[in-house]
């Protein structure tokens, strides 16, 4: 969903945890999508971050978080004119065996663009500028 963030233990290699820092810039949102096996917390460092977990939005404010089991259906969102920064961490990171291919329904049982109802008539991700567009008129 274009969602600029960090992966911060990507190039340790590890397999239990994960840690990655999400900016959400005004009126944005992650995907909509669960875990088999991880839970998560997530953990609000700037802003006012909000979140539906299982169809349910939860405001976190600065310094607060929450935790989500896995199997619940989790959303981050950007309803506000303000960025959010998130510190998110996940245990095991990663849920399936070395060389498996995912069922993706398992993890996207509805489609994973959907926004919460706080975002209707917004378009995200952005639509991107084709190439006509970005060159300059002769």
């Amino acid at each position: 969903m274009e969602i600029p963030n960090a992966d911060f233990l990507e190039r340790t290699g590890s397999e239990m945890l994960g840690v990655r820092l999400w900016r959400l810039p005004p009126e944005s949102a992650n995907t909509l999508h669960r875990h088999i096996t991880s839970e998560e917390f997530f953990f609000v460092l700037e802003g006012t971050g909000r979140i539906r977990v299982d169809g349910k939005t939860y405001t976190i404010k600065k310094h607060e978080g929450i935790h989500v089991w896995p199997h619940q259906m989790r959303q981050v969102f950007n309803d506000t004119d303000e960025e959010v920064l998130w510190l998110i961490t996940g245990s095991p990171d990663n849920e399936m065996p070395r060389g498996d291919k995912p069922d993706l329904t398992k993890f996207y049982p509805s489609d994973p663009k959907e926004l919460p109802p706080e975002l209707a008539g917004v378009i995200w991700p952005p639509e991107k500028l084709s190439e006509q567009d970005d060159d300059p008129d002769p």
